[in-house]
């Protein structure tokens, strides 16, 4: 566990980046581990390797990310991580799942030393962590990045709710003191058909787990849209019962039909435009500070087509190397001044292996994003 130091003042405005692929798997972000496995995510890639899992992922996650890339963070300006975890992270025991197959509990352990060193790193070099529960049990989204691919199942079982909030109060105990520890995220991307109510009676056990530990004054509290609208919201978890919660949306423009078909200058009068307008709406309506928890420059829908159907015709599909490289600066710089009008934001994520344009560090030595934040 990190040292316990006194926390330094929270910064006003997030300029922040996800350590996505990192204690949790996603197959694009990084082909080479699935390499002749039939797994498609985390889970059946614990499962499908058994024993050997182990020292697989244990020597993944020392090289994947590591002190010098929270230095380089630092260096260009950056001044928050956002860390995606599994309902695992802490180890045995969690709830059963078929996709386990004969082992009850798959996860490779050791993925809490991995944080613990991460929330160091941090205090280290000035940046503000939000621990993200990224993977509940049995998936809240069916997607891979929520552990199990095509399986949805996280809100149709007390258990796993349940454990999810066991799970959110035991980082806030652990974490509480962290000098680094800026939030808890309580749920990534809940899919869109997990009823409203149970998902905010969800978040509300949540808030009170976390608050068990963590005070207002040093953690922020996070929660997801859902994939809807911030308007099915308005009045929940307001002061002054509820303190220092954050709203967070993620904005992507690849992977719908109706983005697909749109050439560069539609996508930037969306970023632009469209999505300033949207900040004003939210800002004035659900009264709750809001972020950004992912984006990217991703327009090709085929870097990210695990579990997304074609075809994948994009807007820079036929343009020229130059060209790519302006209309990549120009998507940048419009979605920045429309985030900037938030409390903050993350770009997903730091590194992948083949996907320049979902990688923060090549965006930057690319030149499709500043040099400095």
């Amino acid at each position: 566990m990190p040292d316990t130091a006194q926390a330094p003042t929270p910064p006003t405005h997030l300029r922040g980046v996800n350590l996505g692929g990192w204690l949790l798997l996603e197959k694009w972000m990084t082909p080479s581990l699935f390499e002749g496995l039939e797994a498609t995510d985390e889970t059946t890639w614990c499962a499908e390797l058994g024993p050997k899992a182990a020292e697989r992922l244990r020597a993944h996650w020392e090289r994947f990310i590591t002190r010098e890339d929270f230095a380089w963070l630092a260096g260009v300006g950056i001044n928050a991580v956002r860390i995606p975890l599994g309902h695992w992270i802490f180890g045995p025991p969690y709830p059963y799942h078929s996709k386990y197959g004969t082992n009850p509990h798959p996860f490779v352990e050791g993925g809490i030393d991995v944080l613990d060193r991460a929330l160091a790193w941090a205090a280290e070099f000035g940046l503000r962590v939000i621990l993200d529960f990224h993977a509940a049990p049995g998936c809240q989204n069916g997607f891979d990045n929520g552990g199990i691919m095509d399986v949805c199942e996280w809100h149709t079982r007390e258990e796993y709710l349940a454990h999810s909030v066991q799970v959110l109060g035991r980082l806030a105990e652990r974490y509480r003191s962290a000098p680094a520890l800026h939030g808890i995220e309580l749920l990534n991307e809940p899919r869109w058909d997990v009823p409203t109510a149970l998902l905010e009676g969800f978040y509300l056990r949540a808030y009170d787990a976390i608050r068990a530990f963590c005070p207002p004054e040093r953690v922020a509290i996070i929660f997801h849209d859902g994939f809807r609208s911030h308007r099915e919201y308005l009045g929940f978890m307001q002061p002054p019962r509820h303190q220092n919660v954050l709203f967070d949306i993620h904005r992507y423009q690849c992977f719908s039909r109706e983005d697909l078909d749109m050439d560069i200058h539609g996508h930037l009068h969306k970023a632009g435009d469209l999505w300033r307008e949207e900040a004003q709406d939210i800002e004035r309506e659900l009264k709750l500070p809001t972020i950004v928890g992912e984006w990217s420059l991703g327009l090709n829908l085929e870097v990210v087509s695990l579990w997304a159907e074609g075809p994948y015709d994009h807007a820079l599909s036929r343009m020229g190397e130059f060209q790519r490289d302006v209309a990549y600066r120009a998507y940048g710089a419009a979605q920045l001044l429309t985030y900037e009008l938030y409390r903050g934001w993350f770009f997903w994520s730091y590194r992948t292996e083949t996907t320049p344009e979902w990688c923060f560090r090549d965006c930057v030595e690319r030149g499709w994003l500043p040099p400095r934040f």
